[in-house]
């Protein structure tokens, strides 16, 4: 059986409109499975971003090194989240829980 939220967590990894989506489908009814992957994917969506700025203006190669590692942690989150497990990334989730409170 999935846990509830599981649709809320599979559509925050579509997009940034997807994460939009999912934060405020998530703000009337709170359900942790899809918080963690929500704070997940607001992460990665910060990394993508920092990718950008650095392949533009500090550094092509560790821009796009920090952009294909951002779509992989994307594609491995979306995978954890269609088979009902928690976000795992390696160091990552733990920060993206701390810092991302705000979420909650």
């Amino acid at each position: 059986m999935p846990p509830p939220g599981r649709n809320k967590a599979i559509i925050c990894y579509i997009t940034f409109v997807g994460l939009l989506i999912a934060m405020s489908m998530n703000s009337n009814e709170k359900h942790p499975f899809a918080t963690a992957h929500i704070k997940n994917m607001f992460g990665i969506t910060l990394l993508w971003i920092v990718s950008k700025v650095f392949v533009e203006y500090i550094n092509l190669i560790l821009g796009e090194l920090f952009f294909w590692t951002s779509i992989g942690l994307l594609i491995y989150s979306l995978i954890s989240a269609v088979k009902n497990k928690k976000p795992d990334l390696p160091y990552l989730t733990a920060w993206f829980e701390k810092w991302f409170t705000f979420l909650d």
